[in-house]
């Protein structure tokens, strides 16, 4: 029987090759989609509500499925208030592990971020830390959280500043390979989403995934 899947963050980085995965994946009959913009896509498999995300746990009647995928997720460039960057690093994540727990959805995944600790000095760190926590107090049965390192790749938007970190990337990522640092080394979005799916359907022996298995896995 075809499965149903929600996604947060659809319009993201990773959350749109992700929604475009899973609506061509024969396994997924229905693909919901909660999220502040459209997606702009029209596929008869894609439902799409356009919500406010900070208000998600309102939309319970609606949050029905077999798996959730959350690639919700801001930056500090994007997102310079700390209050606001919390809520939504980790409020929106967390009402939707609660939204699970509550409707029995069994399988949830999140993209948190290599080095996420919630003691951390690191703010950044620090917040994904809180929500890993507050996400496994949830007890899902089957919850995911992929730790990627830096996500490369080309974004719709430009940014200097990530176009120079791409550029020197292409010049010293070959050391990436060696030691103890390969778990450092930039990943690509398509392989995040392709290991959310691998896993989703293959129960993965761990919870917390750093960014060197994701690599493995999304290969």
């Amino acid at each position: 029987m075809a499965k149903t899947a929600i996604v947060l963050g659809a319009t993201g980085f990773t959350g749109s090759i992700l929604l475009k995965m899973l609506l061509e994946d024969e396994r997924y009959g229905h693909v919901i989609v909660f999220g502040r913009n459209s997606c702009n896509i029209k596929h008869p498999k894609l439902e799409e509500y356009i919500i406010d995300l900070f208000e998600l746990s309102h939309y319970g009647d609606k949050f029905k499925a077999n798996e959730v995928f959350c690639c919700v997720g801001t930056t500090k460039a994007k997102t310079s208030n700390k209050e606001t960057y919390v809520k939504i690093d980790y409020g929106i994540p967390v009402a939707a592990a609660k939204l699970c727990k509550k409707n029995g959805i069994d399988t949830f995944l999140v993209i948190s971020a290599l080095g996420a600790k919630k003691k951390s000095k690191v703010f950044y760190n620090r917040t994904k830390g809180k929500m890993e926590a507050a996400v496994l107090e949830q007890q899902i049965p089957h919850t995911y959280i992929l730790q990627p390192s830096l996500i490369s790749g080309k974004r719709d938007e430009f940014r200097f500043g990530e176009y120079v970190f791409n550029a020197l990337m292409g010049l010293i990522k070959p050391m990436f390979r060696f030691g103890g640092l390969k778990r450092y080394e930039p990943i690509a979005p398509e392989t995040i989403a392709k290991c959310m799916v691998w896993v989703a359907n293959n129960k993965y022996n761990s919870v917390r995934i750093e960014s060197e298995k994701i690599q493995e896995l999304g290969e």
